[in-house]
């Protein structure tokens, strides 16, 4: 098994963050570009990443109480992530995201993983800001 986790401070209330991190119509705008999620009945969605053209089935929770949502393959078991959101107090968030993969096969690398964990906690501070700037102004 192979681990992978990525932290971002984000300048919002935790509760902000969050609701846009767990809302199901908005998970494009922040995921990797290349991955896709079709929400059916929660917590069953459907994944489609572009690299391979296929679509997987998955469950995606979301646990406001806990500020945590949490994610993973269903038939095949081979990959599970959550990401979790932290108050510090200041009006900031710190936002972690961890990854699991349990087949070397799936794992893209450290690499590869690490950029989009990146990628994907910059976009979601994007999302954050504007969402933060629209109900302000």
């Amino acid at each position: 098994m192979t681990e992978y986790e990525r932290s971002r401070t984000m300048p919002a209330l935790p509760e902000h963050v969050f609701d846009q991190a767990a809302d199901v119509g908005q998970l494009d705008a922040w995921l990797p570009r290349e991955l896709h999620v079709d929400a059916g009945e929660l917590p069953a969605v459907t994944v489609h990443e572009d690299r391979t053209d296929q679509d997987v089935s998955a469950l995606l929770r979301a646990q406001k109480d806990q500020m945590r949502l949490e994610w993973g393959t269903r038939e095949q078991g081979s990959y599970t992530g959550w990401l979790q959101v932290a108050g510090m107090g200041t009006g900031t968030s710190e936002v972690t995201v961890h990854l699991s993969f349990f087949e070397d096969s799936h794992d893209p690398g450290e690499q590869a993983v690490h950029s989009a964990l990146d990628n994907s906690l910059e976009r979601l501070e994007e999302q954050v800001r504007l969402r933060v700037d629209n109900a302000a102004g």
